[in-house]
């Protein structure tokens, strides 16, 4: 059965970078390696550190979720289904401040996104999908960092579902600053 190794490679912002993980495949299956830290150290990615938090949104096809930027770095990925994960750099002396990069993103996909790149993913499989994040410092109420309305018109991210076809959006989300609110602030 196949074997996929780990790479990784930059992508046009500073700080993230496309990752396709370590999989190994048998007849029952098969186990993708989501974290090994000598490899992504060997890769020249910062360490996570020693006691992240892993979470797992399990999300319905149109569902969307960020666009939120913790000052610490994260490890994304995928357990199942598909989304289109949307990265915008939210620091606001960056070069490629408010620019973002979109990716389909399935099983053995992810992101590596430093301090500051505003994380947010649509689910675009019919059976819903399980996205990864792992983090380097654990979350907290009042935690330093941003957020942005995936919806801004500044942005204009095109949406695989759009807002009134499909698309299901938290009051929170749809409520977020603009972009040029969140690089202000």
């Amino acid at each position: 059965m196949p074997q996929h190794n780990f790479t990784t490679a930059p992508t046009e912002i500073e700080g993230l970078y496309t990752i396709n993980y370590k999989i190994f495949e048998d007849d029952r299956g098969s186990v993708m390696e989501f974290y090994r830290q000598s490899d992504f150290i060997a890769a020249s990615i910062p360490s996570l550190g020693v006691r992240p938090q892993v979470n797992a949104p399990l999300s319905f096809k149109g569902a969307v979720r960020g666009v939120h930027a913790e000052f610490a770095h994260k490890l994304v990925s995928v357990a199942g289904g598909m989304v289109y994960a949307v990265i915008v750099d939210l620091r606001a002396k960056s070069p490629t401040a408010g620019k973002w990069q979109g990716f389909e993103l399935s099983r053995g996909d992810g992101l590596f996104i430093s301090k500051g790149l505003g994380n947010s993913f649509q689910s675009i499989s019919n059976e819903p999908s399980t996205y990864l994040y792992y983090f380097e410092k654990e979350w907290a109420p009042g935690m330093p960092g941003k957020s942005c309305n995936p919806l801004d018109p500044e942005l204009n991210i095109d949406w695989p579902i759009k807002d009134g076809q499909g698309m299901i959006i938290s009051d929170k989300d749809r409520n977020n600053p603009s972009l040029r609110e969140a690089l202000a602030s």
